[in-house]
C-alpha cells in the first residue's frame, strides 16, 4: 500500500522491453534479470511478463497525461 510522500521506482520501457527479451529470448531466469537489471524485485518482472503476454510490445508504452 502506497504510503502519503512515497515515491516510486520508474523503470524506462526500454529497460522492460530489454528484459522481456531476456527471458523469453535467452532463457534467463527473473532472478537473473532482476540481479543484472538492477529491478528491485522479481514479482514486478512477473507482472510485466503477464502485461507482455496479453498486449505485447505495445503494453509498455507510457500512457500518462494521453487522453
Amino acid at each position: 500500500m502506497a504510503v502519503k510522500g512515497q515515491k516510486f521506482k520508474y523503470y524506462p520501457e526500454s529497460l522492460k522491453v530489454e528484459a522481456i527479451r531476456l527471458h523469453v529470448e535467452e532463457g534467463w531466469s527473473y532472478r537473473k534479470i532482476t540481479e543484472h537489471l538492477g529491478i528491485q524485485d522479481k514479482d514486478r518482472l512477473k507482472k510485466w511478463m503477464k502485461k507482455y503476454r496479453e498486449c505485447g510490445i505495445r503494453g509498455f508504452k507510457d500512457k500518462r497525461g494521453n487522453p
